[in-house]
């Protein structure tokens, strides 16, 4: 019976995969906590806060503006980038190969989110919208001096040369090397959590499930690897 559900379900997520809207529809999701953020930032800047609608159903963005689009735009990219690397994982899993065709979709919208997330810190913390309001070195300072910054611009690093080196003429000049590069994709989403876990003053209970999640996509990596280093000797034995 474990078996006939687990061939089912194979065949519905394989049929999913190649339904010709897939893409679309992956694309859309990806993009509603874009559109969700930025019609917190409108119902905050032009309409009223006595509005009942503003409070209830938009939220707005609070006491703390601030706080609240660095949150929702770090946390929004921490998301897909877990989306991302769930990709593989899944296609190995239950043998779907065609959910590979939007892993680098999925991967770029990431980056998109951390690029926001990193442009609000710059531009709204430290008010570096323009070469004459940036002071470089106090930038520099912060990011070395409060840990949690540090990790989550080693975090954006990564994810800024995976994004650049994400086109179909990278993957040819860099070749086998690209593939070797991407898996840096982890150590991002390593830092951040880390960057997560240490930006919480006290409650850590949703970085920790994120951690959870990465977790669990690391060791179904280590596994599948395992298993292919164990096939390769068996395949050229005499």
């Amino acid at each position: 019976m474990l078996k006939t559900g687990y061939e089912q379900l194979c065949k519905l997520l394989n049929a999913i995969a190649t339904w010709r809207y897939f893409k679309p529809v992956v694309f859309v999701g990806c993009a509603v906590p874009a559109v969700l953020l930025s019609i917190k930032v409108i119902a905050s800047a032009w309409i009223p806060s006595w509005i009942p609608l503003v409070d209830s159903t938009i939220g707005g963005l609070g006491v703390d503006p601030l706080k609240t689009l660095l949150h929702e735009s770090g946390e929004d990219g921490l998301g897909v980038l877990l989306a991302c690397l769930a990709i593989t994982p899944i296609r190995r899993i239950f043998k779907v190969n065609g959910i590979q065709k939007v892993r680098r979709m999925v991967g770029v919208f990431a980056f998109f989110y951390a690029f926001v997330h990193v442009g609000i810190y710059l531009g709204l913390d430290q008010l570096c919208y323009s070469v004459a309001t940036c002071e470089f070195r106090s930038i520099v300072n912060d990011v070395l001096k409060r840990k949690f910054i540090f990790m989550g611009m080693i975090s954006f690093t990564i994810m800024a040369v995976l994004a650049i080196t994400s086109t179909s003429g990278w993957v040819r000049r860099l070749k086998k090397k690209w593939q070797t590069l991407h898996r840096l994709v982890y150590v991002a989403a390593i830092s951040g959590v880390i960057h997560f876990i240490w930006i919480q003053k006290s409650d850590i209970s949703e970085p920790l499930m994120w951690a959870g999640w990465l977790t669990l996509f690391l060791v179904i990596r280590v596994y599948f690897a395992i298993q292919k280093r164990r096939v390769v000797p068996a395949r050229i034995r005499p």
